[in-house]
């Protein structure tokens, strides 16, 4: 008989016992509400060609340019590393660093580590050095900006539309093709691979001891569900015995961190919003623009879709993480257990929209590679663009600092122990997937 491991949800800590799906069907947590499983029809060999047709595409996306901008007889055309070279020869290092990390270095990282695993695990054998290269493909995933860039393109080619010609060129299909691969490829999740790695009988499948006073906690990195030897101690070190990460029974100072992150994001917010992020020199003169000038500008135009996804992605979604993580931080400072699910949606959107902030700096590279036309016209970055950068770093990090499964520990303690995660249901519910 198959032996089904156990499945810890990362928002409140139920623990569940892993069962298969029928096409169209998602499990559910029974406390929160949170998928914890989705079906899926494709094999190690599916997930293995989808990795090397993501490859292909991403050196087709970085070898050939985006898009191309023609003024008074000249051309420019511009690639992601062209865009990234040109802003650190204006000496915007820290922009350049920025970007050319996550858009290039990042997503490049995210698929050899892809390809690494899923080429032996397609024919049956571990990888070399399994453990520790899943757990790089968990700490690169959130810093994968491709669809970002992407649609930074977009924006660009809109907003010099207006002033001179612009034609998307091969690089800009292939970053299309390319976010749709990647999006399919993020559903391999650490601990989705190390399930992957069960079912196909390289890893054993651990059950911990189910007792009364028994407490379980799942790994952060690979998902195993196993039981903590000192239980009056939330935290105490401890280390997981399939992976060999760090594991906690809760992230240990949790507030102290968000907070402290969260803080300085706030500091930074305020130069993003009030210095220019973009300076244009043509032959007409010189301007700068902050990014409420460059929405406003988009709106003039006549572009006001792009104006709206603008002001959305680089003006309410900075906005919305620093006022949602604060509000979040609170209630777990009051240590109130209410309203939970709510707040357990507020975060999971906080975690969505994490890293479309750098909507903004990416629009800022790309036209700086564009209209590089020295003496006639140039774009570069303003001091506003790194401050927002690290707004959108800064408010990333909090959110993973941030332990929900903390506001859960407060609800109801007394029907629902939090102290002993074991009694958690062990069957999850089967909804359809949205």
């Amino acid at each position: 008989m198959e032996r089904h491991s156990l499945i810890a949800c990362e928002h409140c800590a139920s623990v569940y016992r892993w069962h298969s799906l029928d096409p169209g069907e998602a499990a559910a947590c029974e406390r929160c509400g949170s998928t914890l499983w989705r079906y899926s029809g494709l094999t190690l060999s599916s997930w293995l060609a989808l990795a090397i047709t993501g490859l292909l595409l991403f050196g087709v996306a970085n070898f050939y340019p985006v898009a191309a901008l023609s003024v008074q007889g000249m051309t420019s055309e511009a690639t992601l590393l062209d865009a990234v070279a040109i802003t650190w020869r204006q000496g915007h290092y820290i922009v350049a660093i920025m970007t050319g990390t996550v858009g290039f270095v990042i997503p490049l990282m995210q698929l050899c580590v892809l390809l690494w695993m899923l080429g032996p695990l397609a024919s049956g054998r571990l990888p070399f050095g399994f453990a520790t290269v899943v757990r790089l493909l968990g700490l690169l995933r959130p810093w994968s900006m491709v669809q970002v860039f992407l649609l930074g393109v977009l924006v660009s080619v809109v907003k010099l539309a207006g002033m001179a010609s612009v034609e998307p060129r091969v690089g800009l299909f292939a970053f299309g093709a390319l976010t749709v691969f990647l999006t399919m490829l993020s559903r391999l999740a650490p601990p989705v691979i190390w399930r992957l790695a069960e079912r196909a009988g390289l890893v054993p499948v651990h059950i911990p001891p189910m007792e009364a006073d028994t407490v379980l906690t799942g790994c952060h990195v690979c998902g195993q569900v196993q039981a903590l030897d000192e239980a009056d101690d939330a935290e105490t070190t401890h280390h997981c015995h399939r992976c060999d990460a760090v594991l906690h029974y809760r992230k240990p100072d949790t507030l102290a961190r968000t907070w402290a992150l969260l803080i300085a994001a706030v500091v930074f917010y305020i130069p993003a919003n009030v210095l220019p992020v973009m300076r244009v020199s043509s032959i007409a003169g010189e301007s700068s623009h902050t990014i409420l000038g460059g929405v406003v500008e988009l709106w003039a135009m006549g572009s006001w879709d792009i104006a709206l996804i603008v002001f959305i992605a680089s003006v309410v979604v900075p906005l919305t993480k620093l006022v949602s993580l604060g509000f979040l931080a609170l209630t777990l400072q009051w240590r109130s257990g209410t309203n939970l699910r709510q707040r357990t949606r507020l975060y999971q959107m906080v975690e969505f929209i994490g890293q479309w902030s750098m909507l903004d700096v990416f629009v800022v590279i790309i036209l700086a590679a564009l209209a590089d036309f020295q003496g006639l016209m140039e774009i570069s970055a303003g001091a506003g663009a790194a401050s927002f950068g690290m707004v959108v770093v800064l408010t990333m990090l909090a959110a993973m600092s941030f332990d929900l499964r903390r506001a859960w520990d407060y609800e109801n303690e007394s029907e629902w122990d939090a102290d002993h995660p074991a009694a958690a249901t062990e069957c999850a519910r089967v909804v359809p997937e949205q």
